[in-house]
């Protein structure tokens, strides 16, 4: 996956601070006095993946370039006992104005690659892999599937143009699965390809068009367990939708080689962070 550029990440972080900011803090302007220096320490306050530290530093270092920014976690572990995450020495008024906007991103983030976390822990010993999707938020989607990554997960396609999946509305435009495939593979013969299947017709009608990956739509255990016999090693194959922490072992246990989730990325809780002023003395 491509990796979010420095100018990208700083042009993210700087449209999220001014749009919090507006024209400017006004609480902190009434009550905090210029020159006032303080400590901000954010804390992981629960268990889990931290991930977004770039993005929570450039919050700080963008309202304040003079500030001293400590990284007390490292990214991408486990941290069961949670703790001190990220310690900030600079204005007072900045650490404040760039509080929100810093956790907004480091909470979300950190949340996605937790959420993964879990979910690659869960099919441990299974071979399944566990991919994200294109249900991510606009805008943010490099940065999630950054996440996504850090937790341990697998990125599938960026977007529309880096591989081709043939799904339920483009085969009734195409006119049919084996339609589709062939136009496909004639478009772009050298790209991944992957067929969206519902049953056991669909699946023989994409095999015998040569599909390489079937996505498995909606099946439970037992249709995926009959997916995978019919199918017998002709394709590699992917479960998708509905798909649960709780569910995830069992559909793990069918024989797909991959699970697609994408709660991974449009519903993974954020992770519980805290931040706490210390005024210098």
């Amino acid at each position: 996956m491509s990796a979010v550029t420095v100018s990208g990440l700083e042009d993210l972080v700087q449209r999220a601070l001014a749009e919090d900011l507006g024209p400017g803090d006004v609480t902190g302007e009434a009550i905090v006095p210029l020159d006032l220096r303080a400590r901000a320490l954010i804390t992981q306050k629960e268990a889990g993946v931290i991930y977004g530290l770039d993005a929570a530093e450039l919050a700080f270092t963008l309202l304040d370039p003079a500030a001293v920014v400590s990284r007390l976690a490292s990214e991408g572990e486990w941290r069961e006992a949670g703790g001190d995450v990220l310690r900030v020495d600079g204005s007072t008024r900045a650490l404040l104005a760039a509080e929100r906007t810093a956790l907004n991103f480091l909470a979300h983030l950190s949340g996605i690659a937790t959420f993964a976390a879990r979910c690659v822990r869960e099919v441990e010993g299974t071979g399944a892999t566990i991919l994200d999707t294109r249900k991510t938020t606009p805008g943010l989607r490099l940065l999630e599937k950054a996440a996504v990554a850090a937790g341990g997960a697998t990125n599938h396609r960026v977007g529309l143009f880096d591989a081709i999946l043939i799904k339920e509305n483009h085969i009734a435009a195409a006119g049919g699965i084996g339609a589709a495939v062939v136009a496909a593979r004639a478009h772009a013969p050298d790209i991944t390809l992957e067929v969206e299947v519902r049953d056991s017709r669909e699946i023989a009608e994409a095999l015998g068009a040569g599909a390489e990956r079937l996505l498995l739509d909606n099946m439970d255990a037992s249709e995926l367990r009959a997916a995978v016999a019919q199918v017998d090693g002709r394709a590699s194959l992917e479960a998708s939708g509905g798909v649960t922490l709780e569910t995830l072992r069992a559909v793990a246990g069918t024989g797909v080689q991959f699970i697609s989730i994408g709660a991974l990325t449009h519903s993974a809780p954020a992770l519980d962070l805290s931040l706490i002023l210390q005024p210098s003395t």
